[in-house]
């Protein structure tokens, strides 16, 4: 699977770090419903970590279709709001 996270670039991941992924983004969702923002910053990083540590990024110049689109590191509980679909990022 490619990963854009928006302002970086691309990773590849595979689908079998899913299961792990998707547990943040289910506690990600759950602090932007309940407006955590400190919970809400802890997390998206360590999703943001997370899928650096498991991908292996792609050469700047290669512009593959993502799969996945990440927002950007430094983006707030309001724009993920309204970027994150209704099950999350991850599927599953």
């Amino acid at each position: 699977m490619i990963v854009r996270i928006m302002g970086e670039g691309q990773v590849r991941l595979a689908d079998s770090h899913l299961t792990e992924l998707n547990k943040l983004d289910d506690e990600l969702m759950a602090e932007l419903e309940q407006g955590d923002k400190d919970g809400f910053r802890r997390t998206f990083t360590a999703l943001l970590d997370k899928v650096h540590e498991l991908g292996d990024p792609l050469p700047d110049a290669s512009l593959e279709p993502s799969e996945l689109i990440l927002p950007a590191p430094d983006s707030t509980l309001e724009d993920v709001r309204r970027l994150i679909g209704e099950w999350g990022f991850i599927p599953g």
